[in-house]
């Protein structure tokens, strides 16, 4: 197989009907890594929204029980990727997601804002980084892969393009983000455990690295310093070279989920999907977002 016969495979497809399949091709065979690294950059960036970061920081999850909260969100996640909405395990982890939200006070907005992240920070994530630029089939079936996700988890005033999901992000997140101490807390901890990863003295050189790859209203959100612009220039060239190195490799020829990810380490001896995820803190329905002069009005447990 040449460098760029999947992608005419996958120009050969119906980008709506045939959404979920040109995913799995693009996200298992074609970008794997910058899959992984583009969602992991979504559901960060996620934490910016007080209303999110501090609901997380509340539920503990990503404070205390960070690897394992990260391996269940990336194996859910792929487990409809590799199987598709249809299949029992497809059924079986939409039903664990869906217990999850369920069990708190999540606005719709959230929800919808949560879900454009998806859609929105994969193409971004690949236009720079990628071995190659998506393509127009590529955006419109990951648009509507999400689309699908999103009807099954019942999140109403889905966008209909991909256009409409980027403005929704950007809007989002020009309006709602902001410091918020509990936040920051959830951030630190994903840092964190992104550097336990890798041997120990390496942590502040990664961590740095990290943060030379966020964009400036997250930074500021959580009131990092931002990097250098050397630094920041040298790391975004350094993975920009990653994928052009990419490029003259072969292509893959078995697909890669995230199951396969050697970032995954908490289920070493294999899992069930219906074991995977959070279950419910008691008393814990809301989190509150704050105000703009910074005070948080009372949580409805």
């Amino acid at each position: 197989m040449k460098r760029f016969e999947r992608l005419g495979q996958i120009r050969r497809l119906d980008p709506v009907a045939d959404a979920l399949e040109i995913y799995r091709l693009s996200a298992a065979f074609e970008f794997p890594w910058d899959y992984t690294r583009a969602l992991e950059l979504a559901l960060y960036r996620t934490y910016a929204v007080p209303s999110i970061g501090r609901l997380l920081a509340r539920t503990a999850e990503l404070t205390e029980r960070t690897q394992k909260r990260y391996d269940d969100t990336a194996l859910l996640l792929d487990t409809m990727v590799e199987h598709g909405f249809a299949s029992e395990e497809g059924r079986t982890a939409i039903r664990r997601i869906n217990q999850m939200h369920r069990s708190y006070d999540i606005s719709d907005d959230d929800m919808r804002y949560v879900l454009s992240t998806f859609v929105v920070m994969p193409r971004r994530w690949i236009d720079a980084y990628g071995w190659r630029r998506l393509s127009r089939h590529e955006i419109v079936a990951t648009t509507e892969y999400y689309r699908a996700l999103g009807r099954h988890m019942g999140i109403p005033g889905i966008p209909e393009t991909y256009e409409e999901f980027e403005v929704l992000l950007d809007a989002y997140e020009e309006e709602h983000f902001g410091w918020d101490e509990q936040s920051r807390r959830v951030s630190d901890a994903t840092l964190d455990l992104m550097a336990s990863w890798y041997p120990r003295p390496l942590a502040p050189l990664l961590r740095t690295a990290t943060l030379a790859l966020l964009d400036e209203p997250l930074l500021r959100a959580f009131r990092y310093a931002p990097p250098g612009a050397a630094t920041s220039a040298f790391v975004r060239r350094a993975v920009r070279t990653r994928g052009r190195l990419v490029r003259l490799l072969p292509p893959r020829r078995a697909p890669h989920f995230a199951r396969r990810n050697w970032e995954i380490k908490s289920y070493p001896d294999g899992y069930r999907v219906a074991d995977l995820g959070t279950r419910p803190v008691p008393g814990l329905r809301g989190c509150p977002v704050r105000r703009r002069d910074g005070s948080a009005p009372d949580v409805v447990e």
